[in-house]
């Protein structure tokens, strides 16, 4: 809620106002936490949606998701950005972590599920009978668990080394490495081990499977991820006094004779006292004044990493569960979205393919040949039915790259700049390339920017309260 009474007397000078670029979940989380702080914020996004790279587009009747987006319950911030907009009812999380493991090659079905206890017991029993590892396998990630628990993931060493030499190390083997720790981290963190921070990895680990028993467990949109990231977001924009202006790409932004800064659209000049620059990082970089960082081309040194979506239309239902994990395949995950879809005959599945370097220029029709017999070999009931739609959709800057070294390329929020904060997931959060990551990002710019206007600060989401 927005503090009682009038803004503070500033004297002439535009404090009041604060622009926000880009509205993706970093900008709108940045700009509603501006707004309830009394301030006058304007949202500009380049795109004619808000929600950045988790959205959602029309293909005929249906509306299909850009990616299958998940999170979990231990994603704290994200989960307040649902309660924000009003949204968390048409997004919930799994009772209990339950993940089913399809194993293609051996016709095998796993699951990884916790069960009521504290950790790391909550996962001993799962451990013990997953039939995708080796009763000596299954005993050796036991004791990598315990080893990567004592791990600090803010530690920089951590950060110069790789996932993969790690696990090595500690005696896993290849199989484990696809049957567990790359099914949960290359859905994570968009890499596999080898490729991967140690640092991250540790943070995704220790966060997600070793600090609360529930902090695995799933949710996901039952929704069109536009519903909640576009059209619910844009609702508490308006709500909060945020004046929200899409299709306004920023061509510049530059101090004032004031000190203040003023933000350039085509067609109108913005002048404000507060920015923050919430857009990629590249366009981070070309939108910086100069001297705002000491190192500014730090940011072009971040690399991206894409994800592949391959979304196909049954005309009968092949998949009972929600979801499903798969070894022995190019298949990762796969997710039910008819009914989010809207479809009303048949099943939709979307199949999530992240580090996705190898195939995501590949031609839809050299995916579609490789993938639909594999869909086949995973789902029975998926011979003979026929396929009415299959379609892809790539993001080749899905998220940033995770590997070693990439964490003292990160900036925070503050720049060198007085009162120009940046912003995304991209940013120094802790976190690898998430929705948690952006939103978390979006706090961290409100909070640093209402501390130099000495603003209250005490509505600002707590990170530390919400983990303990």
């Amino acid at each position: 809620m927005r503090p009682d009474g009038p803004p503070a007397d500033t004297g002439g000078r535009p404090d009041g106002a604060a622009v926000v670029i880009g509205g993706g979940l970093a900008g709108v989380t940045a700009a509603l936490s501006l707004a309830d702080a009394g301030l006058r914020v304007t949202l500009l996004e380049g795109r004619p949606r808000l929600g950045g790279l988790a959205f959602s587009f029309r293909r005929g009747d249906l509306t299909v998701d850009n990616g299958q987006h998940v999170y979990l319950r231990c994603c704290t911030a994200y989960r307040w950005f649902l309660d924000r907009v009003g949204g968390a009812h048409l997004a919930p999380l799994q009772d209990r972590l339950d993940v089913p493991v399809l194993d293609a090659d051996r016709n095998r079905l796993g699951r990884l599920r916790r069960a009521e206890l504290p950790v790391p017991l909550h996962l001993a029993a799962s451990l013990a009978t997953y039939p995708h590892l080796s009763l000596a396998e299954r005993a050796k990630v036991g004791r990598a668990a315990l080893a990567l628990k004592g791990l600090d993931p803010a530690d920089p060493l951590l950060d110069t080394q790789d996932f993969g030499t790690w696990l090595a190390r500690h005696g896993q083997s290849p199989r484990a490495v696809e049957a567990l720790w790359d099914l949960v981290g290359v859905a994570t963190l968009n890499a596999v081990a080898g490729d991967a921070s140690l640092g991250l990895a540790a943070m995704v680990f220790k966060t997600g499977l070793l600090s609360d028993p529930g902090a695995a467990d799933i949710g996901w949109s039952r929704v069109p991820l536009g519903e909640l990231h576009d059209t619910l977001a844009r609702r508490a924009l308006d709500a909060a006094g945020v004046r929200t202006e899409v299709k306004a790409r920023v061509s510049a932004i530059s101090r004032t004779p004031g000190g203040g800064w003023r933000v350039e659209v085509p067609g109108e000049t913005i002048d404000a006292d507060t920015v923050v620059l919430a857009v990629p990082q590249r366009e981070a970089h070309d939108l910086l004044p100069d001297g705002a960082l000491d190192h500014p081309d730090r940011l072009l040194d971040i690399d991206d990493a894409p994800i592949l979506n391959m979304h196909v239309v049954y005309d009968r239902k092949v998949l009972k569960r929600p979801f499903f994990a798969a070894l022995g395949t190019p298949v990762q995950w796969v997710f039910d979205r008819t009914e989010a879809s809207g479809l009303t005959e048949g099943q939709y599945l979307a199949l999530s393919q992240s580090a996705a370097q190898d195939e995501i220029d590949a031609p839809v029709a050299a995916l579609r040949t490789r993938y639909l017999p594999e869909l086949e070999r995973l789902l029975p009931a998926a011979h003979g039915a026929e396929v009415r739609d299959f379609f892809v959709t790539r993001e080749r800057t899905a998220t940033f790259a995770p590997t070693p070294g990439v964490g003292r390329l990160r900036p925070g929020a503050r720049t060198r700049a007085r009162g120009l904060y940046l912003a995304g997931a991209w940013t120094a959060t802790g976190w690898p390339a998430t929705m948690e990551s952006a939103v978390r990002s979006g706090i961290s710019a409100a909070e640093a920017a209402l501390s130099a206007l000495d603003r209250p600060r005490d509505h600002l989401f707590a990170f530390e309260e919400a983990a303990a």
